[in-house]
C-alpha cells in the first residue's frame, strides 16, 4: 500500500502537467480549439481520479490500522493512532483535490458521481479515525 500511495504521490504531478500542456495547446482553429477542449477534459478527469485513488487507498490503510488497534502489539497501540489521524487527513486533502480539479468540468453526471463517492469516502474515513481513537484511547 505505501508503494502505491507514493507512486500516485508522482501521478498527481503527472496529471497536473497533463492539464498545464493541455492548456497550452494552440487553439488558432475550430480544429484545434476541439482537439485542445477534448485534451483538457482527459486531462482533468485524470486529474480528479488520481487523487479520488488517494482518498480509497487511504481509507483502505484504516482498515489495516483499526487491526493494529485492536489486536496489534499494546506497545504501539499510539501509532495506530498517529496512523488514523494521518490517514483521514489523507483523505480530507486529496478529497480537496479532487472539488478543486471537479469545478470547472462540465460533465455534471462524472462530477455528481464522483463528489458523491467521495464525501461516503471522506465520512467512512471520519468514522473510522473516531473508532480508532477509541480503541487508542481505551487501551492507553
Amino acid at each position: 500500500m505505501q508503494t502505491e500511495l507514493l507512486h500516485l504521490v508522482d501521478e498527481d504531478t503527472y496529471a497536473f502537467n497533463k492539464i498545464i500542456d493541455a492548456v497550452r495547446m494552440p487553439k488558432s482553429n475550430e480544429q484545434e480549439k476541439s482537439l485542445r477542449d477534448k485534451t483538457l477534459i482527459e486531462a482533468t478527469k485524470y486529474a480528479i481520479e488520481v487523487p479520488f485513488k488517494v482518498m480509497q487507498k487511504s481509507l483502505e490503510s484504516m482498515e489495516i490500522l483499526k487491526a493494529m488497534a485492536e489486536i496489534g502489539n499494546p506497545n504501539s497501540v499510539s501509532d495506530a493512532g498517529v496512523g488514523a489521524l494521518c490517514a483521514r487527513t489523507a483523505v480530507k486533502g486529496a478529497f480537496l483535490n479532487v472539488k478543486i480539479n471537479t469545478s470547472d468540468l462540465k460533465d455534471k453526471d462524472y462530477v455528481d458521481n464522483k463528489l458523491k463517492a467521495g464525501k461516503q469516502i471522506e465520512s467512512k474515513a471520519e468514522q473510522l479515525e473516531e473508532e480508532i481513537l477509541a480503541i487508542v484511547n481505551e487501551k492507553i
